[in-house]
C-alpha cells in the first residue's frame, strides 16, 4: 500500500479505510463459516431453522428466503442461527413466532448440532495451515532462538547474572525452543512461572552449563498511583526479568548529516561489535551509545560480506523537541531484520494452536499464576491486531497464520461447558440424556440469560483493557519526525546568526 502515500493525508485515510474492511472481512468469514457448520447441521437433523444472523442486535439489513431470515445485526461482535428446539435464546436471538408448537428434539440431534459449530471453525483452520504450509509463515531469529540477546540494566536478569549471548536451555525445568509465543518459549515460560523466583539454565559461550536463579518481579513499576479511571483501562502487570532475544542489528536507514551518517554507515550494514563488544541485539548498540556519553566509539558493521570499522561519536540532534536531550548517532534499524518464510505441516500448525489455547486456559485456572481474564483480548483487540498484521511485509502470510491460531482458540472456546456456548448446549444435552427428560423450560430460561449478561459484561470489560493498550504507546513516538541533523554550512550559518 505504499502507493497511498502519495496521495497525502486522503491517501492516509483511504489506507485506513481499507485496512478497516479488511479486518472486518475476515472477522466476518470466521463467524459465517462457524455458524454456517449450525445451519448445515440443523437442516440435516430437520430442526426449524428461524434466522440466520451475523452480529448481534437488532438487524441493519434483512432478508427472508425458504422461510429462514437471514441479516446482519448492529453490534459486531458474533453471530448466531436461531433455533428454537435447542434451548431458549430469546435474549440473545429475540422472539421467535412459530404458526403452531415445534416438536422436541432428540438429545443426539442436540450435540450434533452444537458440534458443528466448532468442528467448522476447526475445518477452517486447517484450510488455512494448509495455505501457510503452501506459502510459508514469516519468522526471523528474534523469535526461533533461545539466546539472550539484551539483558536491561538493574533489571532482576542483570542483578542475577544473565548475560548477553547466554543460550537458555531449560526454565524450571521446562526445555524451551524458541524466545516468543505461547508454546516451550522463554517468554511464556517467565510470564506462566508460578514461584517466587525462576530458574534458568544456561549455556555460556567459554564457560560451559549453569543455573541461574533469578527473583521474579512484575513489568512496570510505577513512581504514583495512576488516577482510578486509568487504572480500569490498565492491565495488570505480569512477571518479566529484564531480557530480550538475539536479533540482528541490521541498520534500516541512515539519517542525513547525522555522526553515522558522517562515519559512512550505509543502510543494510550489520553491526556485529561496537568497541570489540559483540553485539547481540540493536538495544545494546543503543545501551553503549548511551554509556559512552562524548567519548568516540568503534562500530564494526558486516557490510556485503566483508568487515568495516567505523569511529563516530554521537550527539544531540541540531533541531529537536526542547525535551528531548539524548545524544544519537543517527541510525534507524530495520524492523523484522532477516525474516526467511518457513512451511510448517497442517499438523504441526493445529498442534501448536491447541497447546497455546491448554497453555493459556491452564493459567487462567491457576491459583498461583499472575495471568488472569485481564489478560484477555475481545474482538476491538482482536481486530487491532489483524490491524498491525495487514500493514507488514508478507502481510498475507501473517494473516494466514494468525487465523489459524483464532479458529482453534474459537472452536475450543466454545466447546467449553458453559450455558450459550457451544459446549453447554452440548453438557445440558449429555444431561437430558442420562436425565430421560430436558430441564425445565423456565429454569433454563433464567439461567441462559443470566449467562448471556455475563457474557456480554465480560465481552465489555476486556473491550475496555483492549481501549488500554491503544493507549499505552512511548511517548517518543513521533518525536523522531521532530528531529534533524544540519550539514556543516548549516550549522556555520546556524552559528554566525547567533552572533
Amino acid at each position: 500500500m505504499d502507493w497511498f502515500d502519495s496521495l497525502g493525508a486522503f491517501g492516509a485515510v483511504l489506507k485506513v479505510i481499507i485496512l478497516i474492511i479488511e479486518v472486518v472481512m475476515v472477522f466476518n468469514l470466521m463467524i459465517l463459516v462457524h455458524e454456517w457448520g449450525h445451519f448445515l447441521a440443523a437442516r440435516w437433523r430437520g430442526l426449524h431453522v428461524d434466522r440466520f444472523q451475523i452480529w448481534f442486535g437488532k438487524p441493519i439489513w434483512k432478508k427472508t428466503i425458504n422461510g429462514v431470515q437471514y441479516g446482519l445485526g448492529c453490534i459486531p461482535a458474533g453471530g448466531f442461527v436461531s433455533l428454537p428446539q435447542m434451548a431458549p435464546m430469546e435474549s440473545i436471538e429475540g422472539e421467535v413466532v412459530t404458526d403452531e408448537p415445534l416438536p422436541p428434539i432428540k438429545p443426539i440431534d442436540k450435540i450434533i448440532v452444537a458440534f458443528a459449530g466448532p468442528l467448522f471453525s476447526f475445518l477452517l483452520a486447517a484450510f488455512f495451515a494448509v495455505l501457510v504450509s503452501w506459502l510459508g509463515k514469516p519468522e526471523s531469529d528474534a523469535v526461533t532462538t533461545t539466546t539472550i540477546g539484551y539483558v536491561l540494566p538493574d533489571s532482576a536478569g542483570a542483578k542475577a547474572g544473565l548475560q548477553a549471548g547466554d543460550r537458555i536451555l531449560e526454565i524450571d525445568g521446562n526445555p524451551v525452543k524458541r524466545f516468543q509465543g505461547l508454546v516451550d518459549s522463554v517468554s511464556w515460560a517467565v510470564i506462566a512461572s508460578e514461584g517466587e523466583d525462576i530458574v534458568f539454565k544456561v549455556e555460556r559461550p567459554e564457560a560451559g552449563t549453569m543455573e541461574i536463579k533469578v527473583p521474579a518481579q512484575t513489568a512496570r513499576v510505577e513512581s504514583k498511583p495512576l488516577p482510578w479511571w486509568r487504572s480500569i483501562f490498565q492491565r495488570p502487570q505480569l512477571k518479566e526479568v529484564g531480557i530480550t532475544g538475539r536479533e540482528a542489528a541490521v541498520v534500516g536507514s541512515v539519517q542525513e548529516n547525522g555522526p553515522a551518517a558522517e562515519a559512512g554507515m550505509q543502510a543494510g550494514d550489520k553491526v556485529v561489535s561496537v568497541d570489540g563488544r559483540t553485539i547481540y541485539n540493536p538495544l545494546e548498540v543503543m545501551d553503549m551509545i548511551k554509556k559512552k556519553g562524548d567519548q568516540p566509539l568503534v562500530i564494526e558493521v558486516d557490510r556485503e560480506g566483508k568487515k568495516v570499522k567505523l569511529e563516530m561519536q554521537a550527539r544531540l540532534p541540531d533541531q529537536r523537541p526542547a525535551d528531548f536531550d539524548r545524544k544519537l548517532v543517527g541510525i534507524v534499524w530495520q524492523g523484522d531484520a532477516e525474516q526467511t518464510l518457513v512451511h510448517p505441516s497442517v499438523g504441526q500448525q493445529l498442534s501448536l494452536a491447541s497447546r497455546s489455547m491448554y497453555n493459556m486456559i491452564s493459567a487462567l485456572v491457576s491459583a498461583k499464576s499472575d495471568i488472569s481474564a485481564s489478560h484477555m483480548s475481545g474482538p476491538l483487540g482482536i481486530g487491532r491486531v489483524y490491524f498491525s498484521l495487514f500493514q507488514r511485509p508478507y502481510a498475507l502470510q501473517w494473516v494466514l497464520w494468525f487465523s489459524v491460531i483464532l479458529n482453534v482458540n474459537l472452536a475450543i472456546m466454545n466447546l467449553l461447558p458453559f450455558p450459550v456456548l457451544d459446549g453447554g448446549h452440548i453438557t445440558l444435552a449429555l444431561g437430558e440424556a442420562v436425565r430421560g427428560r430436558p430441564l425445565q423450560g423456565r429454569f433454563l430460561e433464567v439461567v441462559q440469560t443470566a449467562c448471556v449478561l455475563l457474557l456480554f459484561g465480560f465481552l465489555i470489560f476486556v473491550s475496555v483493557k483492549d481501549v488500554g493498550d491503544w493507549f499505552g504507546g512511548s511517548k517518543d513516538k513521533g518525536k523522531a519526525e521532530e528531529i534533524r541533523w544540519l550539514s556543516p554550512e548549516e550549522r556555520s550559518a546556524a552559528a554566525a546568526e547567533k552572533r
